[in-house]
């Protein structure tokens, strides 16, 4: 691995995301399209065949340079505003002229999200416990109506401390929402790195 995938991984809860991905954002595309980065094709295949408004406004959470919006926007979802915490990765989102409006956020603070303005959400690639907590679940859905949908993706090592799936467990299990789509397939195939994309529908 080279890069910030030689880092990314082994960051600690203390790390400073911000600094790292706006260190990383220059090489980011170019490195994640080296290793075949399918995640985010993968996430939008499977919100597309669940989302009741595809082209109803949908918020993605760490957006970072855009790969996703590339991909909803191939998807069908065409209005999309992105946030990310990192104002470099959201400059290079910025000149691919995919979203209607990007912002800075820290999935690791209380999300501050406008309700109704969203139909559907995404989180493609971005979640990770060293991060933020996996009630940042709860934050996500809140800011959907009933039957809106969110897509996350969660990797192998973000997966490894199990706690990311045991939360979305535990909001089907609470009737929050139900657990629609699950499926385990390749996310970095040039490092050998695997992810679950799941997608949750509120209730």
């Amino acid at each position: 691995m080279t890069g910030g995938l030689d880092t990314v991984y082994t960051l600690g809860a203390s790390a400073d995301a911000e600094t790292f991905y706006n260190g990383w954002a220059d090489g980011y595309d170019a490195e994640l399209a080296e290793n075949g980065y399918v995640t985010p094709r993968r996430c939008a295949e499977a919100l597309a065949a669940h989302a009741m408004e595809p082209t109803a406004p949908l918020i993605e959470f760490g957006c970072g340079t855009g790969l996703g919006g590339v991909a909803l926007q191939a998807a069908g979802f065409n209005t999309l505003d992105g946030f990310d915490i990192s104002q470099e990765m959201l400059e290079r989102a910025r000149q691919k002229a995919l979203y209607r409006s990007l912002g800075v956020m820290d999935l690791a603070k209380p999300l501050e999200i406008e309700t109704g303005v969203y139909q559907n959400a995404a989180a493609i690639g971005v979640l990770n416990p060293a991060f933020m907590p996996p009630t940042v679940l709860d934050e996500m859905l809140a800011a959907l109506p009933t039957e809106g949908c969110l897509v996350v993706s969660i990797n192998d090592n973000s997966a490894r401390d199990g706690s990311m799936e045991t939360r979305i467990l535990e909001l089907t299990e609470y009737n929050i929402a139900d657990l629609v789509f699950k499926d385990y397939g390749e996310h970095l195939p040039g490092v050998d790195l695997q992810s679950t994309v799941y997608v949750l529908k509120k209730r």
